[in-house]
């Protein structure tokens, strides 16, 4: 560069001069010399952003989709497709790189935009309703509260990434000034299919959840709240580092494993099974090679009912195009959407005529300011258009209709809303309220399949009788806590008795499965308005006692139940051991003494956390409670909780009135997530020493571990 100022000047050197200087991106970063005592990092690798890379070495790359002004042509369709319209993995991950790696192909770097702004009151993120709205692969704005929804700010990015680290785990109490970096352990491999079944997909999400839990509850644990509480990114990152994710290679139609109805508390969860890459793009498209020439197809779209002009008719869904969206922080004017990216993918997909897959965004009735992600099935785009949006400026309009034949799922979820609002609508009604009004939650009596008007007489009691007076039972010793515990309080009694921990993250979801649950009770100081007690304050879910197909009666859902959601206790009378005249045939009879399935596991892996692995690797004890109730005369909803050897359902000891182990409360929580109407059920498990077909009755759940029979 020539200076075209000539002279002389105090500073002693002359301006006339050319000046030899290097461009920023040719210089390798210099970094001071560590002090003394200090482990030497691993030397640092300079690469250009979109490679070579040298041997031994990968780009670092965030898990966010990628910004489409940072790609080539060449980024964007790759040449490494094979002729049979296979899709290439541009993105294909939903994490913003190129995993073509195996084909030869050279992965790619993108900046992530900016990450999500956290709600701090649900744990989710949202964004303003005042905000602009576009759709893509590029930064997203959008125009109602949305889970896993990302702010406009540049600082977002660096925020996260730096909070992305871990309490040290070790003793009961952990250590909260020497946080832990997130990363894999090289010697630790998970083996999962590329091609996901259903058990696969089911395995995954549990594995998911139960990272999320822990990691949300170790956020919680955090005195000081460091960059942002995103436990769902957190927990998604590890598992992709892991390997744990199946369908990674995007297809059209359906991705194996995933059925019409399922649920997902969190975009990421589609992501690790391959429903709908992207974690905050609407759109989800692919690039096929069709006749020599690199075409993009519409894979999947998330309507989250967010737009101004989306509309929902029943199998109909208007959608509306991305891009164009103002902005008036950054002083951007709204603007006509073009037909590029997810825009051109919709448009192809019209004239190829391509099946779609939608995931409709609902409101959770447990939590206003965020949504479930709904899969709705297949859609076919009958037809395109522009018209002028509220600002002015030309929309895309896309008619989708959904491909008949399949199961209900968003429809099922309108005829809900509706039932909530007059409760007699809801056909089959028998009882608008079973409990007769001792539960909050009202529970329906219904009957669609024949003319029985109700189960045999039986009084309604929300929580265990015992056999014995409570106060000759030994005492539970309460917390000194004067407003709700505190997690990780080392001088709270109760987190004491819970290992050091809270046993519930702060949306009361539980955490892990243990030997025994201890909330706060009466004798608590922070009683009655503590965090710590769930599962003592009735039922909050709405339930519906129905008539099954062949199965006698049975409990199910209105709403969605997220895994570890407290769902009900099982009421009746404790029945003393020592008794004979007890009926072992009586169907109402809970016996604690039957043992789990040693293959159900709910907790998470402590080894992705780095953790040391259990040397005992059942969760639970393994002596069984000596414990059985009745409800046969008096009882609650729990006794119309059918058998299935695939439950969806486990229970629980839980203790908060006193401290004697031999007579918990037995306290059932949701495995995994439960769509609605979706029948409750758990396994009955084995008598304690039988043997044979003695005692054994048919099983009718239908799964595909069905065993048969069971008790």
């Amino acid at each position: 560069m020539e200076q075209t100022e000539v002279g002389s000047s105090s500073s002693g050197y002359d301006k006339s001069q050319v000046i030899d200087v290097r461009p920023l991106r040719c210089l390798v970063p210099w970094f001071p010399a560590p002090p003394l005592g200090y482990q030497t990092p691993p030397p640092f690798v300079y690469a250009p952003p979109f490679g070579p890379f040298p041997q031994g070495y990968s780009p670092f790359y965030p898990f966010f989709n990628p910004s489409e002004p940072q790609r080539t042509s060449e980024q964007n369709y790759p040449q490494n497709n094979q002729n049979n319209g296979t899709a290439n993995q541009d993105g294909g991950s939903g994490f913003g790189y190129n995993n073509n790696v195996d084909n030869g192909a050279s992965p790619s770097y993108y900046t992530p935009p900016p990450a999500p702004r956290y709600n701090a009151e649900n744990g989710d993120t949202t964004r303003s309703r005042k905000s602009s709205s576009t759709r893509g692969d590029s930064v997203v704005v959008i125009s109602e509260s949305e889970e896993d929804g990302y702010s406009n700010s540049k600082k977002r990015t660096a925020n996260y990434l730096s909070s992305m680290d871990i309490l040290e785990s070790g003793s009961s109490q952990r250590s909260r000034s020497r946080p832990k970096k997130i990363k894999p352990n090289p010697d630790l491999k998970f083996m999962v299919p590329a091609n996901g079944d259903r058990e696969t997909v089911n395995d995954l999400l549990l594995k998911f959840d139960a990272l999320r839990r822990k990691l949300a509850q170790i956020e919680d644990a955090k005195e000081v709240t460091v960059g942002i509480k995103r436990a769902d990114l957190k927990a998604g990152t590890l598992m992709f580092n892991y390997g744990l994710r199946t369908n990674a290679k995007k297809i059209v139609g359906i991705v194996p494993g995933v059925e019409i109805g399922d649920i997902y508390f969190f975009r990421m969860e589609m992501c690790l099974v391959g429903l709908h890459a992207p974690v905050m793009a609407g759109i989800d498209y692919m690039s096929l090679k069709i006749d020599q020439e690199d075409e993009t197809l519409a894979v999947s779209i998330v309507s989250s009912g967010g737009y101004e002009d989306d509309a929902e008719y029943g199998d109909v869904l208007i959608y509306s195009g991305q891009g164009g969206a103002a902005n008036k922080k950054e002083g951007k004017e709204a603007s006509d959407q073009k037909l590029e990216r997810g825009n051109l993918a919709l448009e192809r997909s019209l004239r190829r005529g391509n099946d779609v897959r939608v995931i409709r965004g609902m409101k959770d009735v447990g939590n206003v300011s965020a949504r479930i992600y709904v899969y709705d099935g297949l859609y076919r785009l009958q037809e395109s258009w522009t018209e002028k949006g509220k600002a002015g400026t030309n929309v895309f309009k896309y008619k989708l209709v959904r491909v008949p034949g399949q199961p209900e799922a968003f429809m099922l979820w309108k005829s809900i809303q509706l039932w909530r609002d007059n409760t007699v609508s809801r056909p089959g009604v028998i009882l608008p309220d079973l409990t007769s009004g001792t539960e909050k939650v009202p529970v329906c009596l219904v009957n669609d399949v024949d003319a029985e008007k109700g189960p045999a007489h039986f009084t309604y009691v929300p929580t265990i009788k015992y056999s014995k007076p409570i106060n000759s039972m030994q005492p539970s010793i309460g917390c000194n806590c004067r407003s709700s515990c505190a997690p990780g309080d080392p001088n709270c009694s109760c987190v004491i008795k819970n290992n050091g921990d809270l046993p519930y993250i702060s949306n009361g979801v539980l955490v892990i499965r243990s030997p025994f649950v201890h909330e706060c009770g009466p004798s608590c100081l922070c009683y009655p308005n503590c965090k710590n007690q769930v599962s003592q304050n009735g039922l909050k879910i709405k339930l519906e006692v129905f008539k099954t197909q062949g199965k006698g009666w049975g409990l199910r859902s209105w709403d969605p139940i997220r895994a570890g959601t407290f769902v009900c206790e099982y009421a009746g009378q404790v029945v003393e051991l020592s008794r004979v005249d007890v009926d072992e045939d009586d169907e109402y009879i809970f016996n604690a003494a039957r043992s789990f399935d040693k293959n159900f596991k709910w907790n998470y892996l402590p080894e992705i956390l780095e953790e040391e692995k259990p040397t005992d690797p059942d969760e639970v004890s393994s002596s069984p409670l000596s414990l059985r109730i009745s409800s046969k005369s008096f009882g609650n909803v729990a006794r119309f909780i059918n058998h299935s050897c695939s439950p969806n359902l486990f229970w629980q000891p839980v203790l908060y009135d006193h401290n004697d182990e031999s007579c918990p409360h037995i306290v059932f929580y949701a495995i995994k997530h439960i769509p609605p109407m979706t029948e409750l059920t758990f396994d009955y498990g084995p008598a304690p020493g039988s043997n044979g077909n003695s005692g054994r009755r048919e099983c009718l759940c239908k799964s595909p571990k069905c065993r048969g029979f069971f008790g």
